[in-house]
Order: structure tokens, then sequence, then C-alpha cells
């Protein structure tokens, strides 16, 4: 392999958090894949034939760039939602090739209505309404307009589903603001039907929702963060564990898994001599004698230089330190107390190594990052690879 490090993506995870999810739903909930931000640093064209295989067939996307990302890749005629950014030029691609696509402002359903007229074919919306998020969708005399101008055009537009999203439903101290938004969807929900409009699918929740209010479900969830094996944050863990009556934190297996693990290999050892300084700067010490390996990783492939004296990597089921400052593309480590360690051993940036692990959670934590940041800063050069 000419890469410096690699990420697996499992198999065998991938399905056992979906078959998770699923059991949380009802057998009727749709549940839609979310693979914005190149699915979450797995890559969009790894990622979506292995959902594919296990079970999924409705991904969402943010943009239309990655929507067409996931129509290249998919192995099936599975379904593609944009519920972000679409241009112009991209909404006759999506409208053409059968995608659907949010509805959050007049302008849009305009072009669209253009579109279908010129092409004549249909359009599959979902309408976006604005429950108190505050950052895109339909409320009010907006919301009166894009259902007016449907109803002229309803042959040709089809409201394939109705959705909100909702403002951190990570934490319990949101709980208040988002009981008042899912009282307003349902309002809202309620006018358009009297105005005309059947409202089809009706989703509200991502991970997060999905898990800790069951009410948010409704007909479909999105999924992001969560099928990829992570929890939205600590405090949607604990909920799930207190509500499922689970044993002990002690005792406690976590139900999902880690789709992703990102690996290198030692590139060079050198024993350097007590008082000798590592690497650019003064930063690091040696207080005795030391072996320093080199790993072919820096800040240029997502490592960030913060982590320089802080961040931790395994080798030989064992956490090491990182020493010194992180270069471009190299990072130091001290595998002194290792036992003979070789030029090409494997080393776990992040995942399992043996009985040790660095989670997301840990890595994200040493760089003041979210578990969501964190994965997203994975460079597209870093290979991905599916393993079982």
């Amino acid at each position: 392999m000419f890469s410096s490090s690699y990420i697996e993506l499992s198999k065998a995870a991938l399905s056992k958090n979906i078959r998770f999810l699923k059991k949380q739903l009802y057998p009727e909930v749709l549940l839609s894949s979310v693979v914005k931000g190149n699915a979450y640093g797995h890559e969009i064209e790894k990622f979506v034939p292995l959902a594919e295989e296990c079970g999924i067939h409705h991904f969402s996307a943010f943009s239309a760039e990655e929507a067409l990302r996931v129509y290249n890749s998919r192995q099936s005629n599975s379904d593609i939602m944009i519920m972000g950014c679409v241009d112009n030029d991209s909404l006759e691609w999506a409208i053409e090739n059968n995608i659907s696509f949010y509805i959050f402002n007049l302008e849009r359903l305009e072009r669209t209505v253009k579109i279908i007229k010129k092409l004549g074919v249909s359009a599959r919306v979902h309408l976006e309404l604005e429950t108190g998020l505050n950052r895109t969708g339909l409320s009010g005399e907006l919301l009166e307009k894009v259902v007016a101008l449907i109803l002229k055009n309803s042959d040709r537009l089809h409201v394939e589903g109705v959705c909100t999203h909702l403002a951190g439903a990570e934490s319990i101290a949101n709980y208040k603001r988002i009981a008042d938004q899912l009282t307003s969807f349902g309002e809202l929900c309620s006018w358009a039907q009297q105005a005309g409009i059947e409202t089809g699918l009706r989703h509200t929740a991502a991970s997060a929702a999905a898990l800790t209010y069951p009410e948010t479900r409704m007909d479909m969830v999105r999924i992001g963060i969560a099928q990829y094996g992570f929890w939205p944050s600590k405090e949607t863990e604990m909920q799930y564990i207190l509500r499922e009556g689970e044993q002990p934190r002690n005792r406690y297996t976590d139900p999902l898994r880690r789709v992703l693990r990102w690996k290198s290999r030692i590139m060079n050892l050198k024993q350097v001599k007590q008082g000798s300084f590592i690497g650019y700067g003064t930063s690091y010490q040696t207080m005795k004698r030391q072996t320093i390996a080199a790993v072919p990783v820096g800040y240029f492939h997502g490592y960030r230089r913060s982590l320089s004296n802080l961040g931790k990597v395994l080798i030989h089921g064992r956490r090491v330190s990182v020493v010194g400052n992180v270069n471009m593309n190299m990072l130091l480590v001290n595998v002194t107390e290792l036992t003979n360690p070789q030029v090409g051993d494997e080393v776990v940036i992040i995942g399992k190594q043996k009985r040790s692990q660095i989670t997301v959670s840990s890595f994200s934590d040493m760089s003041n990052l979210l578990n969501y940041e964190a994965l997203v800063r994975l460079p597209s050069e870093i290979p991905r690879i599916v393993v079982d």
C-alpha cells in the first residue's frame, strides 16, 4: 500500500448497529442512512454499498454533490434524499433522476415548477417546517405560499413527506424546546392537511431523538452518527441505559460498535540519549534514554497539532504517548517500555488493538473536538478498506 495510513470499515460492526437501531423502531418506520460529511468521514463511495449489504435502502445527503456520489455508488435502486444545498443546475439533475429534496423556501419550489413543466416530469419533495430551530424551514405566510403553489401543480409535484429538525435532542437541557417543536410540528402538519396537502412521511428524528424520544420516530428516522457506532452524546447513552434497565455501568456492554478503525505502522526507531530534545523546538526533553518511534501520520492527515505531548496511540496492545510536536506528516511516540518494537509494527490511532482501545471520543476530547468534527476531518485521501 502506498498510503502512510489507512482506515478500516467493519461490515460486522455496521450490521450489528443497523440491527440494534431497527430494534428501537416499529417495523414500519423507515431508517434513512445519513451520509453527509463524506459519510461522517467513512467515505460515501465505500459506505453506501456496505450499508446496502446491511439492509439500508434510503440515504440522506446534505448536498446535490453528495447525492451524486451516493447515486454513483449505490449497488441497488436505493432512494436518495437531499436535505440541504441544491443549486439550479443540480436541481434539474435531481428531478430527472427521481431524487427527492427538501423545500424550505419559495425560490426552490418556483424553480422546481419551471423544471417539471419544461421536462414534463414529476418531482418528489419534502416540506421542511420551521418549528423553532430557526435555520431553514417554512412557516406562516411563506408556508401558505408554498402550499398554494403545490396545490396549483399537484399533478406533477408529489409531497413525499414533511419534516423538521430538532434543536439539540442529545441534551436533556433542551427538553422543553424540543417538546415545543413537536407541538408546533403537529400543528403545522394539521394545517397543511386541512389546506389539502397529503403529508406523506413525517420525520423529525435524527440519531439522538430516535434513541431518546419515541414520539419523534414517526414514519421515518434520519440516522447519522449512531449507525457508525457512536452515541450522539454521553447523555444519550446514559438515558438509554436507564430506560432499558441495564446493569450497572461496570457490567454494561455498549450495543453500538465502531465501524471505523484508523491504522498506520512504525516508520523508524531511534535510540535517544537522556536530556535530548525530541523533534522541533523544546517542548519535550527525555528524562532518561528512550526509544522513539516515528509514525507517518501528522496534522495533514487529521491528527491535530494540539495533540502534541498529549496524544496516545496503540502499539503491541498498549497505549504509548505522543512526544514532541506533531508535524505535518509525522508524529513521534515513546516506545521505551515496549518489548522489542520493530519497524512495520501496527499502530492504531483510532480503534482497538488486543484489549486496549482508543475511541473517537477520547481522541476528540484530547483535541477539544466533537465526535462528529473529529470524524469528518479525516482526509478523503486516506484509503478506506472494507473488512469483515
